[in-house]
């Protein structure tokens, strides 16, 4: 069985005497940001949206050959 504990990580913005860097937050908001932006994984590329152009034309032959 596996325990699981959570331990505060002091943020590398925080100095020793407990105040936090005047910049942190925007230096956050601005690593967070191009994180997301120039994240390569687009999960919207790789599912299936619907038939593509094999079965539309499929389709298409299918009525051809019945009319």
């Amino acid at each position: 069985m596996a325990i699981i504990d959570s331990v505060s990580i002091r943020s590398p913005a925080a100095r020793r005497d407990g105040q936090s860097h005047p910049f942190a937050g925007l230096l956050a908001f601005f690593s967070a940001f191009f994180a997301k932006a120039l994240d390569p994984y687009r999960p919207e590329l790789h599912y299936m949206r619907g038939p593509g152009p094999a079965c539309r034309a499929k389709q298409a032959a299918a009525l051809r050959r019945a009319n």
